[in-house]
């Protein structure tokens, strides 16, 4: 056989070894969806804001009866379930020349926030705020401390929402659902608090409902058809 013909064959082989795995992976059938799923999440934390405002003759004074009556508020905080030592965050602290009459006052002014990690108890927590001396208030905002794990929960929906259409067009191609390709996390994916209140300085517990937020996560799922 002549070198020729030789390098004819192995050339008609090489091309034939190529062209088997093409034609396998171009009938290798897939089906590509996109999964989406909103859930109801119940909000397990809430925020609030407390301030307290004296007016004395001397800025000294001013700062000293704010900083006791603060004091006083963030201990009585700090005796509700739910708040924990880091919880508790002091804000900015005003001093503000003021004129009453022919006298000359300053008022001082300062702030904390406060994280609740049980949101059922904020109205316990803004009636011992306001005992304690608290002059403003603010909140409650509830939201979901974990956030990763409502998004987890979401993502896994989302991804059962995919299958369930992939199954779905599957059997009408007359196949079985195969293993999954590739998982694609899609964009879009919020939380929104839904349960935020404003409450009114009062001398009672005021009635609070900590409601839910919605969380919302898509995914793109390929699967190989059998």
């Amino acid at each position: 056989m002549s070198n020729r013909i030789r390098i004819s064959i192995g050339i008609a082989l090489l091309a034939l070894a190529l062209a088997v795995p093409a034609a396998a992976q171009a009938q290798e059938r897939t089906v590509a969806v996109s999964g989406e799923a909103t859930l109801k999440v119940p909000n397990d934390s809430a925020s609030a804001g407390f301030s307290v405002s004296r007016e004395r003759r001397s800025r000294g004074a001013a700062l000293r009866a704010v900083s006791s009556d603060l004091g006083a508020v963030i201990a009585a905080v700090q005796t509700i379930p739910g708040v924990g030592a880091g919880d508790v965050t002091s804000g900015r602290i005003s001093v503000a020349k003021r004129s009453r009459g022919q006298r000359t006052v300053y008022r001082a002014s300062e702030g904390i926030g406060v994280t609740l990690h049980k949101p059922e108890e904020a109205g316990n927590l803004f009636a011992a705020a306001i005992r304690a001396g608290a002059s403003g208030v603010s909140g409650p905002n509830y939201f979901v401390g974990d956030t990763e794990a409502a998004f987890a929960k979401a993502l896994a929906a989302a991804f059962d929402s995919a299958r369930a259409k992939a199954a779905a067009l599957a059997a009408e191609a007359g196949a079985s659902l195969g293993p999954v390709l590739a998982i694609e996390e899609g964009g879009g994916g919020e939380l929104v608090p839904e349960g935020s209140a404003k409450t009114a300085p009062v001398t009672v517990q005021p009635p609070t409902k900590p409601g839910t937020s919605t969380v919302t996560a898509t995914v793109h799922v390929v699967f190989a058809l059998q």
